[in-house]
């Protein structure tokens, strides 16, 4: 009996640890929006350049998320409509297009709009 209940526990326990093992599950996602945003400045002689970072925003399910590239001299462009599949871990989203891996930060997430908006009521 003792054995047994042993046993169980074991399995539990390595049931428990493959699972915090398997890491994030991907997820599927499209590439709604694209802004280029202000991420920094960089002095040049005399001159201040300001560095530009490319912020999308990617929808998956019900859920919106904005991500922006970590580092400014990441410049590479992403196709709008674009399906992905990524994973989160963290404030982390990972992802490839076309063999290209991808690393961005998250900078927000909400649920995603429904495009209709709510009927206006006119009383009199």
């Amino acid at each position: 009996m003792k054995r047994s209940r042993w046993a169980f526990v074991a399995l539990l326990l390595l049931a428990a640890v493959a699972v915090a093992i398997g890491g994030p599950k991907p997820q599927s996602g499209t590439i709604l929006s694209h802004t280029s945003v202000e991420c920094g400045s960089k002095k040049s002689k005399k001159q201040e350049i300001d560095l530009m970072c490319q912020q999308y925003v990617v929808r998956s399910g019900t859920t919106d998320y904005t991500i922006r590239q970590p580092k400014p001299e990441d410049q590479h462009l992403i196709p709008l409509n674009t399906a992905i599949q990524f994973t989160l871990d963290k404030n982390k989203m990972k992802f490839k297009v076309n063999g290209t891996g991808f690393q961005f930060v998250v900078i927000s997430q909400a649920a995603a709009s429904s495009g209709v908006s709510a009927p206006t009521s006119s009383r009199p």
